[in-house]
């Protein structure tokens, strides 16, 4: 998963970026801001992989927190995309460091060019763990060991393969887009680690997990998920009929 931050006062330019990083679903955004201690404080809390940056309506001098950003980053400096009304920057923007360069009002077409050509200098790789924070509470879970999701009202269960079960204050909607594609929303109350199944029964409406052989159910809301995994997991497989 992608994150990025936008670095913006104009609404309909956010509401731009939005409509159209919505349909990159491995794209996350962290925050918005138009402050300098702000954005600031979300890049080093969250270290966003792309930044869109207006730089004529935000700070007195924009390009002030790329240099203090270079002074505390050795390594895996966020990505940054300028936003600008004037053709004329374009020199100093690319001087200081910029990956790109969009020209306002924003074009739908040029924000897809650059948000392909960042995925193109920057394959997604995918990440083991995931951290469940809450306070200054910090756990994180391998997500090879993850056998499912359940959702409980606003809060989401962790099965884990060794038995535990991790709570998170997290709705079940919010690990659905963050989880790699090998998670699958089987049902309104369920995620399941398709790498964890070990059976698809389409008259009972069930999936089972080999490890402790957990029987989870599946909605025909999702059959298409379900379509997927058994796909995947059919190209993987010896047939044996009876």
């Amino acid at each position: 998963m992608h994150s990025y931050l936008i670095i913006e006062k104009e609404s309909k330019y956010i509401h731009n970026l939005q409509n159209v990083l919505k349909n990159y679903h491995n794209f996350n955004c962290v925050g918005i801001s138009n402050q300098y201690n702000q954005s600031l404080d979300i890049i080093l809390k969250d270290v966003p992989n792309l930044i869109f940056f207006n730089i004529d309506n935000t700070f007195e001098n924009p390009y002030s927190l790329l240099n203090e950003l270079n002074s505390i980053f050795s390594e895996n400096l966020p990505v940054f995309v300028a936003i600008s009304s004037s053709k004329d920057k374009a020199y100093e923007i690319i001087k200081n460091g910029f990956f790109d360069f969009l020209l306002s009002p924003l074009s739908d077409l040029e924000i897809r060019r650059t948000i392909l050509k960042f995925q193109k200098k920057n394959p997604f790789k995918a990440r083991k763990n995931i951290c469940l924070k809450s306070y200054k509470d910090y756990r994180y879970l391998d997500l090879d060991e993850i056998l499912f999701l359940k959702a409980d009202n606003n809060t989401t269960d962790f099965y884990m393969s060794d038995g535990n079960i991790v709570s998170s204050f997290k709705t079940l909607k919010t690990y659905e887009t963050l989880l790699p594609n090998n998670f699958l929303r089987i049902h309104k109350s369920y995620i399941i680690n398709k790498n964890h199944v070990s059976r698809i029964q389409y008259g009972k409406l069930i999936c089972t997990i080999k490890k402790n052989s957990h029987d989870i159910p599946f909605s025909k809301t999702y059959l298409n998920n379900i379509e997927t995994m058994r796909s995947t997991l059919s190209r993987q497989t010896f047939y044996l009929l009876n």
